[in-house]
C-alpha cells in the first residue's frame, strides 16, 4: 500500500539520482577536455593513459545512474497512481508530479 511518506522517498530518490546523474555528465566533460589537452600538449603517456582511465570510469558511471534512474522513475509513478486512486492530495502529490515531469524531460533532452 502506497504512503505519502514512500511517495516523499521515491521522490527524493529521484531527484538524487537526477542530480547524480548529471554531475556525472558534468565530470565527462570536464575530463574529456583534460585528455584532449593532455594530448595537445603531448603529456607523458603514463599521465595520459591514466587520465584516460578516469575518463572511462567516469563514463561508465552514466550507464548505471540511467538505468536506476529509469527504475526510481517506474517505481514513483506507481506510488503516484495509487495515491491518486485513494483521491489523496497536497504538496507532495504536487511535488511528484513534478518531478515525474523534470526526468521525463531530462530523458526526451538526452535521446535527442
Amino acid at each position: 500500500m502506497a504512503t505519502v511518506r514512500s511517495l516523499k522517498i521515491k521522490t527524493a530518490t529521484c531527484k538524487r539520482i537526477l542530480k547524480e546523474l548529471r554531475s556525472y555528465e558534468k565530470e565527462v566533460e570536464k575530463e574529456a577536455a583534460k585528455t584532449a589537452d593532455m594530448k595537445e600538449k603531448g603529456a607523458d603517456p603514463y599521465d595520459l593513459k591514466q587520465q584516460e582511465n578516469v575518463l572511462a570510469e567516469s563514463r561508465m558511471m552514466i550507464p548505471d545512474c540511467h538505468k536506476r534512474l529509469e527504475a526510481s522513475l517506474s517505481d514513483l509513478k506507481g506510488i503516484l497512481a495509487e495515491l491518486k486512486e485513494q483521491n489523496l492530495q497536497g504538496a507532495e502529490i504536487d511535488e511528484g508530479d513534478s518531478t515525474v515531469v523534470e526526468v521525463e524531460a531530462f530523458f526526451r533532452v538526452a535521446d535527442e
